[in-house]
């Protein structure tokens, strides 16, 4: 009687563990893709128009007609909450764009370049930093005018400078990969690398970081609109209806400004908690 042995055909994989997905990011990112649905939906989900006065309805608490409540005005706060999310929402996002692309280039190019340029740079931050943003913001708004534009444009050269040394440090490591010593080897001009390969690379990276600042940004644009000096009436953003339901929290009513100022803080944390989880896992694949 024979025994016949057979050799395994490879390698017993080990087994695999199962990892557990972090339950507060994905409750995080669920809340913030409600608001975001919430907000493109305003009009379905709206009962009342944002900007329907009734004064007979003035300072009403919860209830069937008003589920958050009135204002002042007789404004119903659902309706000009799910109006305001799209102000709330959008601004900061034009505000970050402005930034990055402001900020990647002087960043890029003080990375590629250094000497004096890598010199300026660091002056020029070191300067921002030292200096309130919120006070040169201001100074910018009353030179040009408030408004929502001026807000952004102001607060994007504000961010531009933090984004710029956030790239330039992450560039330096790049720069230093031999994948573009091969292609200045192969003749290709500093331009064209950084366009084509240098900055693509740092795509994962400058992404997670500028979904960590989106809050900031909402919180900055918000304080503005809160100061008097962003968006302006009759307009339903988050930051400017704390301010105008301030003088009702005096009268007893505060729904007027609890509930924009909850939604408020409600989504500077979910874009916090889900940003630094999107921050980690765009730098690990990068």
């Amino acid at each position: 009687m024979t025994t016949s042995l057979t050799a395994p055909a490879g390698p017993i994989a080990p087994p695999r563990i199962p990892t557990k997905r972090p339950i507060g990011p994905l409750i995080a990112a669920g809340f913030l893709a409600l608001v975001v649905l919430a907000a493109v939906c305003a009009p379905l989900l709206a009962p009342y128009a944002p900007d329907r006065i009734d004064l007979s309805s003035s300072l009403v608490g919860t209830g069937r007609a008003h589920l958050l409540g009135t204002d002042a005005s007789g404004q119903d706060l659902l309706s000009r909450v799910l109006y305001g999310a799209r102000t709330s929402l959008i601004a900061p996002l034009l505000l970050l764009a402005l930034a990055a692309v402001i900020g990647v280039t002087l960043g890029t190019v003080a990375a590629w370049r250094g000497g004096w340029a890598d010199t300026l740079l660091s002056r020029v931050t070191d300067v921002m930093y030292a200096f309130p943003g919120l006070l040169f913001v201001v100074l910018i708004i009353a030179v040009f005018g408030a408004g929502i534009t001026t807000s952004v444009l102001a607060l994007g050269l504000a961010f531009a400078p933090t984004i710029a040394k956030y790239t330039r440090s992450v560039a330096l490591a790049e720069r230093a990969k031999p994948y573009i010593d091969a292609y200045r080897v192969q003749g290709m001009g500093g331009a064209r690398i950084c366009a084509r390969h240098l900055v693509p690379n740092l795509g994962r990276a400058i992404a997670g970081y500028l979904v960590v600042l989106f809050g900031e940004a909402l919180m900055s644009l918000a304080t503005l609109s809160y100061l008097g000096f962003g968006t302006q009436p009759p307009s339903s953003d988050w930051g400017l209806m704390v301010q105008e339901g301030q003088a009702a929290v005096v009268q007893g009513a505060l729904l007027p400004a609890m509930v924009p100022g909850c939604a408020v803080a409600a989504v500077v944390v979910a874009f916090n908690v889900a940003g630094v989880w999107a921050a980690d896992r765009l730098s690990a694949k990068g």
